[in-house]
């Protein structure tokens, strides 16, 4: 092989080389500005769903504050409820306290009235309307006539 031709030969390598490198430097920037391109598409996409990332968030605060308030009124109604309770078993105590009353009024009533056998073994107060029963029963205890 004779000089020129090796010229040649390293002449045609370097070129094929260059367009090689040539090649592969278009390929990248294309790459490049099509990753940029798509890099853009993403942001505009972004950018359009930020409103229903805005909604979504409006959406979730407000239904923690309607959990909030509903919490807060179990908690009012829980309150009027244990309230109420407390009212309801004041006045049951009360009522207890009267029936003893009454219970006493009337065994006191019974002790005081002869006809009425208020150490009986089936002894309990009566009102002045239940005593005729309890004379009947007992025929030995009526009133004088």
């Amino acid at each position: 092989m004779s000089n020129q031709s090796i010229l040649i030969l390293v002449i045609a390598i370097v070129v094929v080389l260059a367009l090689v490198a040539v090649s592969a430097m278009m390929m990248r920037k294309r790459k490049t500005e099509q990753d940029h391109a798509r890099a853009e598409e993403l942001r505009s996409e972004a950018a359009a769903n930020t409103s229903a990332v805005d909604d979504s968030r409006r959406q979730a605060e407000a239904a923690d504050l309607e959990a909030q308030q509903k919490r807060i009124e179990a908690d009012r109604a829980r309150l009027e409820a244990e309230q109420a309770e407390h009212q309801a078993a004041q006045v049951q105590q009360g009522v207890q306290v009267d029936e003893a009353h009454h219970e006493d009024t009337l065994r006191t009533a019974d002790q005081v009235d002869p006809t009425v056998d208020h150490r009986a073994d089936g002894y309990t107060p009566t009102s002045d309307t239940a005593t005729s029963d309890i004379h009947e029963s007992h025929p030995d205890q009526r009133p004088p006539s």
